[in-house]
């Protein structure tokens, strides 16, 4: 898993730093869930584990705990107007 989020990380900084700018906060959070999901279901074949229930066996913690980069609460809201 390690290496898997090694690969991961810099993917997910770099959409951070691009996509920023804006209104992307629900789209972050859709990634992240996105990213959550797809890392539970790899752990759950590679421990043999089968079914959907992977939201009660890899919790927020979990996810907190391999240090996946967490693209929500990244959005930098850009000035309405030029500033002075």
């Amino acid at each position: 898993m390690s290496a898997v989020v090694t690969d991961l990380n810099p993917v997910l900084r770099g959409w951070a730093a691009y996509f920023r700018n804006g209104n992307s906060g629900r789209k972050f959070n859709a990634v992240d869930g996105y990213v959550h999901e797809r890392l539970a279901i790899f752990a759950s074949r590679k421990h043999g584990l089968q079914g959907r229930n992977w939201t009660t066996r890899y919790t927020y913690g979990w996810i907190s705990r391999l240090g996946v980069y967490r693209l929500t609460g990244n959005v930098h809201w850009a000035m309405a107007h030029a500033s002075r």
